[in-house]
């Protein structure tokens, strides 16, 4: 067994989303394509006398400490939380509550980095989503169509894109968006194109509206999305100098949002 391992673990973009139904058991099955980007979280996992967790980085929480901790539950999922004892060191770099995967893609990395020192077995991507929905593709981790309520997992093909990624100054409960959200008509809808959740935040919130819209109009966007739940948004482009480009003009008029130009279909 392994003492010590480190883990990259990505942040993830819905190209569209849809929420199909709501079922007995109170899940929603969904229909989204994934893609993942090269803005990543990094796990530091090492063999302790104690558990401890620390959290480094500009998206650390505040006091250093989650009310409902990814990386606990993940431990206590994998019965990992009573015998061993890990030191495991998180740092943030993906914004939380963005729609990016943030806590998924932690715990995804965590099982990946137990994998890798031989302390677990990995089983199916669809065992872990009892955990969070997101988990199972990001232990995929390869551009994907997910169904279900997020255990069903196709492989995809997406364009190579650069994106122009904006976190506006607010963050979106999961929670709460499911709740805002009305499904009555889309349990037909399977289109893949757009984002459900969108639909809220745009009748919702005028800045957001604003910011979105000043987004799409510029030039070479090929789409403006939210990804997730939110709120964090984003517009494809072709080129990369086109996305970098988009970034100057956008920091120029909102110099106090947090953006970053990415790309996807990455080696990692």
């Amino acid at each position: 067994m392994l003492d010590s391992k480190t883990i990259i673990a990505p942040a993830k973009l819905n190209i569209f989303l849809k929420v199909l139904n709501k079922r007995i058991d109170g899940y929603h099955s969904l229909r989204t394509g994934i893609t993942f980007i090269d803005l990543f979280d990094k796990i530091e996992i090492k063999k302790s006398d104690e558990t401890k967790i620390k959290y480094k980085g500009f998206f650390k929480p505040k006091n250093n400490k989650y009310n409902d901790c990814i990386i606990l539950k993940t431990l206590k999922f994998l019965d990992l939380d009573k015998n061993l004892y890990f030191d495991i060191t998180v740092t943030k770099n993906i914004p939380v509550q963005g729609g990016l995967g943030s806590a998924s893609t932690n715990a995804a990395g965590l099982i990946k980095g137990l994998h890798d020192m031989n302390y677990i077995h990995l089983k199916e991507p669809s065992a872990y989503v009892s955990i969070g929905s997101d988990i199972p593709s990001f232990l995929f981790a390869k551009n994907c169509i997910i169904t279900g309520i997020g255990e069903k997992i196709s492989p995809a093909t997406f364009p190579k894109l650069y994106f122009l990624l904006i976190k506006p100054n607010f963050n979106n409960s999961t929670k709460e968006m499911y709740e805002k959200l009305d499904i009555k008509n889309n349990h037909e809808n399977s289109d893949d194109i757009g984002n459900d959740f969108e639909k809220i935040v745009l009748k919702e919130n005028l800045y957001f509206n604003e910011i979105f819209s000043y987004l799409k109009a510029f030039d070479n966007t090929l789409f403006t999305r939210m990804t997730g739940t939110g709120s964090c948004f984003y517009a494809a482009f072709e080129k990369k100098v086109e996305a970098l480009k988009a970034n100057e003009i956008f920091k120029n008029k909102y110099s106090k949002l947090w953006t970053h130009v990415c790309e996807n279909n990455i080696d990692y």
